[in-house]
């Protein structure tokens, strides 16, 4: 027997908030006969091809240490840099700038509700790069 990850849950203070955040990052959707509404206390997206799923649900504590675990995201289209800014505009804040002199590494950032997470290079700026 083997099992699979249904979904990724994330604790939230404000579960729609957040799903609205990240559903906006990442461009998926929520279920169109189960919205998220302002209030709820689990709010399910999904990216487009419904294979991968983030519940966020509405716990009592803040974020209190580092995550034990996090996502690293890479630009569907432009460069890494180009993501960083749009994140930036949207509400991230820059926790380590990790970027090396020769193009590679990455940027720790975090959310709203200060989960941390990381932007690489996208695929085409990795090829240009040579790796």
């Amino acid at each position: 027997m083997t099992a699979y990850i249904s979904h990724t849950t994330v604790d939230a203070i404000d579960a729609y908030a957040q799903a609205r955040w990240w559903r906006n990052v990442l461009d998926w959707v929520e279920d169109p006969d189960d919205p998220n509404l302002p209030g709820h206390e689990e709010c399910l997206i999904s990216s487009r091809d419904g294979r991968s799923h983030l519940l966020f649900i509405a716990v009592p504590e803040d974020k209190k240490v580092k995550n034990r675990i996090h996502f690293d995201l890479r630009p569907v289209e432009g460069t890494r840099d180009e993501e960083l800014a749009r994140l930036l505009e949207r509400g991230a804040t820059e926790v380590a700038d990790l970027r090396r002199p020769d193009g590679t590494g990455w940027v720790t950032l975090a959310d709203p509700e200060g989960n941390e997470f990381c932007i690489t290079r996208g695929d085409a700026e990795r090829a240009a790069q040579g790796r």
